[in-house]
């Protein structure tokens, strides 16, 4: 009996809206809850290993324990990429080809020793083995990939979108057409990778960055509802027709699936733009903007308002665009440490972290080189306020470093 689920249009809506479930929750246990991406890689390592384990144990296919793992997955492959990429330095073009050749070792090996590489042939666990490998690969691939385009390339996630849900469409264009079954799987399976956190991004990213503002809290609490509902469906499939079967059923059917599918989609849609509208309606009538505070008085020509702010200019080194809110947040930090405040010091630095960690994926792909500045140097101030024994020079020193350099490369 097979170990993996048939390959139908929830199939794919499941693993894509699965991708941002599992970036965000390992951001939200490295940055809000504190655990730090070193204590975040062991702990998601041993729970996927676990997961694993009783995937491994069951005797069929049980959605419940095989989308559990492919969301644990999808966070170990993206902390994979990320250690390579932020620890040990490793540029992006490198990663991608070393994860592309290490997926290609996988199947080349996989094929030598089962002579096939179906997905509808997963049934012992020699080839769930190799099956789980080249799941975990793929997914360190398609993080990489997908960084590359958007961050590297400067292209940002929303052309992530339109691109890399272009080449899914003409992966699947090119099986209506006669290429294989097995090659066209698995370049979609990597695809849907940046594919499903370049949505995420669209949704979670503020609207200065070209997101719907909806948070990483309710995206991730939305995706997951969505997944919760067709996972339960395929399910009761899985128990009333068993995998092969499950589209027999008067509850099954390729349509009947392309409904539900599209219908997960659809929900996530319509609450996405239902609920960015409303907190961008919120947000409007609850706080000023940056640029409300460098508009002249009403009736006043600009430059002529007395106290009126100048109007700021796009920055000439950088396009990093509006800074003042890290900024203030690097005053207030530094004024608790200026008054030897320290562990209010490192309360405070924690929304400095927080809010710098949300804005990622909409400040980076416009300036990766400075805002890996930038990054180093937070991570500089976090250190010394976390040290065991904070040093107030060290401290004052790091800030007055990074708001230095918030205040030069600031711009809008």
């Amino acid at each position: 009996m097979t170990k993996v689920p048939a390959i139908t249009a929830t199939f794919w809506v499941i693993k894509v809206l699965s991708t941002t479930i599992g970036e965000t929750f390992s951001d939200y246990l490295a940055v809000n809850a504190g655990l730090g991406p070193l204590v975040t890689d062991a702990l998601m390592a041993g729970v996927l290993t676990t997961a694993l384990v009783v995937q491994f144990r069951t005797r069929a296919y049980t959605p419940w324990t095989y989308w559990l793992c492919v969301v644990l997955v999808s966070i170990v492959g993206t902390q994979i990429t990320d250690f390579c990429t932020d620890t040990l330095q490793i540029s992006l073009y490198l990663s991608t080809a070393v994860f592309a050749v290490v997926l290609a070792v996988v199947f080349v090996v996989w094929h030598r020793q089962e002579h096939t590489l179906a997905i509808t042939s997963i049934d012992t666990r020699r080839r769930e083995g190799f099956y789980w490998g080249a799941i975990l690969t793929t997914f360190a691939l398609g993080t990489a990939a997908g960084d590359l385009a958007t961050e590297a390339l400067s292209l940002g996630f929303r052309n992530g979108v339109l691109i890399f849900g272009g080449l899914i469409l003409a992966t699947w264009i090119a099986y209506q057409a006669g290429a294989g079954q097995v090659l066209t799987f698995w370049i979609a399976y990597v695809l849907t990778r940046p594919l499903g956190a370049s949505m995420g991004d669209l949704l979670t990213q503020d609207k200065q960055f070209g997101g719907l503002a909806l948070g990483a809290s309710a995206t991730s609490i939305l995706f997951f509802a969505v997944i919760i509902v067709l996972v339960t469906r395929e399910q009761l499939l899985v128990n009333r027709h068993g995998v092969a079967e499950k589209g027999a059923g008067p509850a099954g059917g390729h349509r009947a699936d392309l409904a539900w599918a599209g219908a997960g989609l659809a929900v996530v849609a319509a609450l996405g733009l239902g609920l960015s509208a409303t907190h961008s309606a919120a947000s409007g009538n609850s706080s000023l903007t940056v640029a409300d505070l460098a508009m002249p008085a009403a009736g006043q020509p600009a430059g002529e308002a007395p106290g009126a702010a100048p109007a700021r200019k796009v920055h000439p080194t950088t396009r990093l665009g509006d800074l003042t809110s890290f900024a203030a947040i690097g005053n207030d930090v530094e004024v608790k440490v200026a008054k030897n405040d320290l562990s209010g010091g490192k309360a405070r630095i924690k929304d400095l972290e927080v809010a710098w960690d949300d804005a990622e994926a909409g400040l980076k792909p416009r300036d990766p080189a400075k805002w890996h500045q930038l990054d180093g140097e937070i991570d500089d101030a976090l250190s010394a306020l976390r040290a065991g024994r904070p040093s107030q020079s060290d401290c004052s020193s790091t800030l007055t470093t990074l708001i230095t350099t918030l205040n030069k490369y600031d711009g809008i």
